[in-house]
């Protein structure tokens, strides 16, 4: 039986990958995985996450960052599956050696263990991330389709919050990015991410092994963690709206994001392991419909039936993009991808698994949240909007 190695298993994507991986029967599964506190709380062995995938795989309880862990877990291996990051946007731009360690220097083990000894890996597929575009594609009147700058802190104080064209500063159409579009991070989480990618397309054919790179949009669902302030705008509103606690829209509300159901980056990704067709590709993963801000924070109260207060602020972060939508149209041809869940369907199935999630364990509900704001304003990332100024 083949053997795949998925770093960061333990975590919410990797939960999925390995129940869909489990449910084939023809691999044997194992996770590398430091249970990071802040996914999994203080006692990871209570947690959601672990709970769903302790009797499907081995568990090396190790760190990417040390090498000897590495040594333990790729003996063998036929598949790599490297998951394991540090994925907070705000976070990595005052935690800039944690995230080079993690994300930069994490994957580098990987390639010093292969390049030094004896393996039989077959292929390594890595999650990426869309934050490598940066802002992403738009089309200027002017001047044809441009990938815009970082948006100016002075324009969005102003509360001018779309990207302007590079070329003449005027206004731009939103289209969907394709893999084709420049790399431009604005984030230093961003920078690691797009490192991992060209560090594949160096290393892996000197060593002979195929890569897939999937960068994933906005990934959402059952086992995303509600105890990481860091992990995306649906569980922090969700404990929000459940404590009935006041929601904090920033920028305008109208800045959108692509959203992906888990279950469906799962099945994809597990489709590159024997796959040729995605060699040495990469590939977006997403919906291809993007979604407002306002937008979610409305539905979402609707399905909690909560009395919170929804403000705009006009708050922001530097290192945040505007809009986000993918074109999926190369993820259906190698991939044979296809998004089975709306966002209404799968919002309303997340909302479900959060209140019951409420209801079995303690979220650890200790305002991470608000210290993460509070370090995200003292680090001089995040801005106040006008409703703030005070």
């Amino acid at each position: 039986m083949e053997k795949v190695l998925i770093t960061g298993g333990a975590g919410f994507i990797g939960n999925a990958i390995i129940n869909n991986l489990h449910k084939k029967n023809k691999y044997e599964i194992i996770v590398l995985d430091n249970f990071s506190q802040q996914i999994h709380g203080s006692d990871f062995q209570k947690s959601y996450l672990f709970e769903g995938i302790k009797d499907k795989c081995e568990i090396i309880h190790g760190d990417v960052r040390n090498i000897e862990d590495w040594k333990k877990a790729i003996p063998e291996i036929d598949y790599v599956i490297h998951l394991a990051a540090e994925t907070g946007t705000g976070q990595s731009m005052y935690e800039v050696n944690r995230y080079n360690e993690v994300n930069i220097m994490g994957l580098s083990n990987l390639f010093d263990i292969l390049l030094k000894g004896n393996h039989k890996v077959k292929k390594i597929i890595l999650s990426s991330s869309r934050s490598i575009y940066g802002e992403g594609m738009y089309k200027c009147q002017n001047h044809g389709i441009v990938v815009p700058e970082s948006r100016r802190a002075e324009d969005m104080l102003n509360g001018d919050f779309e990207p302007k064209c590079p070329q003449c500063g005027g206004e731009l159409e939103l289209v969907k990015t394709n893999e084709n579009c420049s790399s431009s991070p604005v984030s230093l989480y961003a920078f690691t991410k797009y490192a991992q990618e060209k560090m594949l397309e160096v290393m892996c054919p000197v060593l002979k092994i195929p890569y897939t790179i999937f960068r994933y949009q906005n990934v959402y669902g059952a086992g995303q963690s509600l105890k990481n302030p860091y992990t995306g705008i649906l569980s922090i509103f969700s404990n929000l709206f459940l404590a009935n606690k006041e929601i904090n829209i920033f920028e305008d509300g109208q800045e959108s994001r692509d959203f992906v159901h888990v279950e469906d980056v799962a099945r994809t990704t597990l489709n590159a392991l024997d796959n040729p067709r995605t060699d040495n590709e990469i590939i977006n993963i997403g919906s291809g419909i993007n979604t407002t801000v306002i937008q979610i924070a409305n539905r979402l109260k609707e399905l909690y039936q909560s009395s919170s207060e929804i403000t705009i602020t006009g708050d922001f972060r530097l290192g945040d993009i505007r809009h986000n939508i993918a074109d999926i149209d190369k993820a259906k041809e190698l991939c044979g991808f296809e998004s089975r869940y709306t966002f209404d369907e799968g919002i309303e199935s997340f909302v479900d698994w959060v209140k019951k999630a409420h209801e079995q364990e303690s979220t650890e509900d200790n305002d991470s949240f608000q210290n993460s704001i509070g370090e995200m304003k003292n680090s001089g990332i995040l801005f106040r909007g006008k409703v703030n100024e005070k």
